[in-house]
């Protein structure tokens, strides 16, 4: 055989590779293999508990991504390329924008969140701070496909002219039988992409997670059966269901039972006993305070303590060691609306965005019922989590904001807490401003993600922590610790200490989830249920006028408790209103249920599984902090199961207004 023969050869064997890569089938088979890849980049990254990514997660993964790119086989091949080209790069924003929200949240983006995505802006550092090099993987796609263009280019731009040939139009029936092909193809990946997700989902739904689609669906639990993009899907169904088209309304039956459920906790819970009204006509002060957890309560570092203020504080307060934030994706607005309103968060979203015009019974509403002026405190903009809406709708006279302060100590995201209490107190100091009895609700910001405090800030020695994002939280609550001092001396000098109940609680947690910081700082090996109570504890202490002897009350209590427990306090009777929460001055017992379907009672804490269903949870005595027979749970899962539920369809139905309405009706 000659050279030139060979030389054909050659070319042609090169021209028909080529051709294959340049094929339709091969650049789709390369964009499923890439976004698959992408996938399972995410998981990987999530170090998920009792989450894994099995063979049948990775079709359902695979099959996801064939139902999201079928049509792309019915457009012209460039068409077809451009297309795949533009799914990749919305894949992997989505993917990406995932793994970060993920990293700080614990949780998935959802459509309301995403129409919450104004408020992305005032993130900031926190955002910066959530970013990885190894982030980078999910771009390398992008960089390679710019090196194959530029080199493809500067390849053609090399050949001779006379190389280069116009493409010649195909004849009618080579154009049908393309179409033919193309929509053969489009159809047997829809009917493949079909098979491999719903399959598989069918079978997680009617088995392990039959429940699940029924129920309180949560995020995580949700993505375990689903996937990611089937997590969204569901998600944009959820949403599409409750906002377009006719609006379900609630039932008699459901209305009916609500109503029952509300009276039982309503009887279980009030006691009119003697602490009851002890405190009626004094002024309340509640502190929310950023990201405040307990774990470092009466804890030092660096031969410091980290709380000594609040720590006095104890000394004469309630403070109760087992206190849970209840919060979801709603974080702050979340803690706001379970301590004023007595309800839980939402699955997806915050209450303050997407119910404000709902009716509730809030805490600053029922006291000036009672004859309080009520008004809310917070160093920030006015608009974030659509404060400046929901508090008119929650009662408040006045919402001071941002605007209202004087930034003389800038620090963080706004002006620092020290300012912002002092400034607050001297506004409710003002008679003409703020009638007395008052009701003042004060969120501190400084302690805020990611915990950034300038040098002359900084008070404590952090030791092996200097230079990261634990010690740097450490140094944010000392900080605010340092305000909360401060403020009680000042609430001292303007003569509202001996008349004001004060409470002070963390919001949330750190964002921090790292293990082995909290086992450095604690000394010890931490267990699923030490890192589960870590990061859902946050403390409460409660000071009353006149002080009292220090009560250390060690069971379960929750946000979703405060109102009911001022509200004893300053003796003002429950029945009427539709509260969830514990009253923790009743001597009732009490189950703290988080909006993941955990719950604690005085002697069992509940851990769900992986997807969400009972059995797969864990059950756990308090006492021996060891798992115990799952079945022991049963009946706080069922309870708390049915409070999330009643929490969900007072949001969804508007049901306060409904059963009010059935009240005034006789119904």
């Amino acid at each position: 055989m000659s050279n030139d023969s060979v030389s054909t050869s050659g070319s042609a064997a090169t021209r028909r590779f080529a051709a294959v890569l340049r094929s339709r089938y091969c650049g789709y088979l390369l964009f499923l293999a890439v976004i698959f890849a992408k996938l399972v980049f995410l998981h990987n990254g999530l170090h998920a508990p009792n989450i894994d990514m099995n063979g049948m997660d990775q079709l359902i993964a695979l099959g996801s991504v064939m139902l999201l790119s079928f049509w792309t086989f019915w457009l012209p091949r460039r068409g077809q390329t451009f297309a795949l080209i533009c799914l990749n790069i919305l894949l992997t924003l989505l993917i990406y924008a995932d793994i970060v929200y993920y990293r700080y949240f614990t949780d998935f983006l959802t459509i309301p969140v995403l129409l919450q995505a104004g408020q992305m802006d005032a993130l900031g550092d926190s955002v910066f701070a959530l970013l990885k090099l190894t982030d980078l993987y999910l771009a390398s796609d992008w960089l390679l496909l710019i090196v194959y263009a530029i080199l493809r280019s500067m390849y053609r731009r090399s050949l001779p002219v006379q190389t280069l040939h116009p493409v010649q139009p195909s004849p009618p029936s080579s154009r049908a039988a393309g179409i033919l092909r193309r929509t053969a193809s489009g159809i047997t990946a829809l009917v493949l992409g079909g098979l491999l997700t719903f399959g598989p989902i069918h079978s997680y739904a009617t088995t392990w997670a039959r429940e699940l689609f029924t129920g309180n669906w949560w995020s995580l639990a949700m993505y375990n059966v689903t996937g990611l993009i089937g997590f969204h899907g569901y998600d944009l169904y959820q949403y599409a269901k409750d906002h377009l088209g006719p609006q379900p309304k609630l039932t008699m039956q459901e209305a009916a039972e609500m109503q029952s459920w509300f009276s039982r906790q309503s009887a279980a819970q009030s006691a009119e006993n003697e602490s009851f009204g002890r405190y009626s006509g004094s002024n309340v002060i509640v502190i929310q305070a950023e990201a405040f957890m307990n774990f470092v309560v009466g804890r030092s570092v660096g031969g410091q303590e980290i709380t000594p203020n609040l720590n006095a504080l104890l000394n004469d307060s309630y403070y109760f060691s087992s206190f849970y934030h209840q919060t979801s994706q709603g974080r702050t607005s979340d803690a706001d609306m379970a301590s004023n309103g007595s309800l839980y968060p939402l699955v997806s979203g915050s209450v303050f965005v997407r119910y404000p015009g709902n009716q509730f019974d809030m805490l600053p509403a029922i006291l000036k019922e009672r004859g309080y002026s009520a008004n809310a405190f917070h160093a920030y903009e006015g608009s974030f989590w659509n404060r400046q809406i929901m508090y008119t709708e929650m009662g408040y006279d006045h919402f001071y904001s941002k605007k209202d302060f004087d930034l003389d100590e800038p620090l963080g995201w706004s002006l620092g807490d020290k300012s912002f209490l002092r400034q607050s107190l001297d506004i409710m100091d003002e008679e003409d401003n703020i009638p007395k009895p008052f009701y003042a609700f004060l969120t501190t910001l400084s302690s805020h993600h990611p915990y950034l405090l300038p040098a002359g800030a900084q008070e404590l020695d952090t030791g092996d922590f200097t230079g990261t994002i634990f010690g740097n939280y450490l140094q944010a609550v000392h900080y605010t610790d340092a305000a909360l001092g401060e403020v009680v001396e000042e609430m001292k000098r303007h003569g509202l200490w001996d008349n004001t109940i004060l409470a002070f609680y963390g919001d949330h947690d750190n964002s921090i989830a790292e293990t082995t910081y909290y086992e450095q700082f604690l000394g010890k090996k931490l267990s699923t249920l030490d890192m589960q109570q870590i990061m859902h504890q946050v403390p409460l202490l409660i000071h009353l006028p006149g002080g009292s002897a220090p009560v250390a009350d060690a069971n379960p209590a929750g946000q979703l408790d405060l109102t009911p427990s001022l509200l004893h306090l300053l003796g003002i009777p429950r029945s009427p209103y539709y509260l969830m929460g514990n009253d923790l001055f009743s001597g009732a017992e009490r189950l703290v249920t988080l909006r993941s379907g955990a719950f604690a009672d005085p002697n069992l804490t509940y851990l769900p599984g992986e997807d969400g269903q009972f059995a797969s949870g864990t059950c756990y005595s308090l006492s021996s902090r060891e798992s115990v027979d799952t079945t022991l749970c049963r009946t706080g899962f069922e309870e708390s199961q049915t409070r999330l539920q009643i929490s969900d369809n007072i949001m969804k139905y508007d049901a306060i207004r409904v059963l009010r309405s059935n009240k005034a009706a006789g119904k």
